[in-house]
């Protein structure tokens, strides 16, 4: 999996606020070309939108339902589609079929290739003609420039050989059923993964435990429909408008708001299948869960190879990459009533403490309106100012959390690349007097080869703090 990084969890409250942003969701497969929304598919595009389903990708199955799909998309706005034919139809591929799907693809509402790959449950098609034609649709997508949207079932190797052979590298794996091992693997392909319906079942334990370690990145939803409808529903036809309740049952496994979940996968949806608008700017406030993420510097005293800026501008949805930092007068107007949020974090893509005149009078300002103040740091402020600022902290910071990523020196000059010889003993030193000015210290590390977790929680004890592993995956 991609690298991560990760911030301290906190629990959900309703005492504090939650993002008042609508949730806006990108159903990325559904079939609503098919006979079975003939009846009523205005209806369900109108009950999509009352659900915040801001657009969807029909998917195409067989040629008839491709040409129906691209159809729809010409005639409704927020739908896009996909060109393609499903493994159980694969008998039916012909040269002319190729060269209609390669014509299609020439529309502007055509954004992915599929559905296409290998189905060996049903086996509606030989095998070696499903392995043929799902070649000729990676061929496709790569003359293309499209992703492809992918359909596995009881043939994940003959799959993931396929696709590492044909250098595709942009796609999804829709209605991931797959094991860890399996999603390892896609993600190392570059393939993002899109859960459905059956991750509302109860009994889907594997899923669920898959379902709490994908990287934010590689998340998509989808409904399938009319396909997999998800609990409470489960047993009628599924619609696009079911898909919050996959993405509420996403949010309670991963632990975080239904926002987060709507903004993540919507991002992820736009940036592979090119559809809608990115964020223009970094964001230099933003909320995880309950508390609210402040992002006044991308500068940093540490080069980590496992940090998240380094692959991505995005954490939980949210740009963070600035084009500038952000004035005292933009944080407070961003931050508003601090008494809403569990606590202020200063935290985002740099370290807070470049910044300390900052951090001191925003963390003053929020104290004197009943906030919390959180601050998470590399450890290195003392090396950045020349002097001793610990005791500039009292008062006013609750809670800090300190990078400490290695357990020796040596490890830690590798892993965290920083700006000062001697860094880590001077991390080492911060920790330990910190404890005379802010009354919650913790010391974080990140879960990665090289790092000894016992021996780093050792030094946490020996240091009186309390101690946290970092997934290398989890963000925030």
């Amino acid at each position: 999996m991609k690298r991560g990084n990760a911030e301290k969890e906190s629990t959900t409250d309703p005492a504090y606020v939650t993002d008042a942003t609508p949730p806006a969701f990108i159903d990325t497969h559904c079939h609503i070309e098919m006979k079975e929304f003939d009846q009523d598919r205005d209806a369900v595009f109108a009950r999509s939108r009352a659900a915040g389903i801001e657009s969807l990708i029909t998917i195409g199955s067989d040629l008839e339902g491709t040409l129906k799909g691209v159809a729809l998309a010409d005639q409704y706005d927020g739908v896009s589609c996909a060109v393609g034919i499903h493994p159980h139809d694969a008998k039916d591929f012909t040269a002319e079929t190729y060269r209609c799907l390669k014509d299609l693809t020439q529309k502007a509402k055509v954004v992915a290739i599929g559905e296409t790959g290998l189905d060996f449950h049903y086996d509606h098609s030989p095998r070696d003609v499903q392995r043929r034609v799902f070649e000729q649709h990676l061929l496709l997508a790569g003359e293309a420039g499209l992703p492809v949207v992918i359909h596995s079932r009881e043939a994940s190797s003959d799959t993931l050989r396929i696709v590492r052979n044909s250098g595709i590298t942009s796609g999804v794996f829709h209605c991931f059923s797959g094991d860890r091992a399996m999603a390892e693997e896609v993600m190392a392909l570059g393939f993002c993964i899109s859960l459905a319906g059956p991750v509302t079942f109860r009994k889907a334990q594997g899923l669920h435990e898959l379902v709490r370690i994908v990287p934010d990145d590689y998340l998509l939803i989808e409904t399938d429909a009319p396909y997999l409808t998800p609990e409470p529903f489960r047993g009628k036809r599924n619609e696009p408008a079911f898909l919050v309740y996959t993405a509420k049952r996403i949010a309670e496994l991963r632990g975080v708001s239904l926002q987060d979940v709507a903004r993540i996968t919507t991002l992820n949806a736009k940036r592979l299948f090119r559809i809608g608008l990115l964020p223009e700017n970094g964001e230099i406030a933003y909320q995880i869960r309950d508390s609210l993420y402040l992002n006044i510097t991308n500068r940093c005293t540490n080069r980590c190879s496992f940090c998240v800026k380094f692959h991505s501008d995005y954490v939980k949805g949210h740009r963070l990459r600035l084009s500038h930092e952000p004035t005292e007068e933009e944080l407070k107007a961003e931050i508003g009533d601090p008494a809403r949020y569990r606590e202020i974090v200063f935290c985002g893509y740099g370290e807070p403490l470049l910044r300390l005149e900052t951090v001191k009078n925003i963390a003053q300002w929020i104290q004197s309106r009943r906030g919390r103040v959180r601050i998470n740091t590399n450890g290195h402020a003392n090396l950045i100012h020349g002097r001793n600022i610990i005791p500039e902290l009292k008062g006013i910071v609750d809670s800090i959390s300190i990078s400490l990523d290695a357990q020796d020196e040596d490890t830690y000059n590798r892993l965290c690349g920083p700006a000062f010889p001697d860094a880590f003993n001077a991390v080492i030193r911060f920790i330990r007097d910190v404890k005379e000015s802010v009354p919650d210290v913790q010391i974080t590390v990140v879960n990665m080869p090289g790092v000894d977790i016992a021996r780093c929680r050792e030094i946490a004890e020996q240091l009186g703090a309390t101690f946290r592993v970092r997934e290398l995956d989890i963000v925030g």
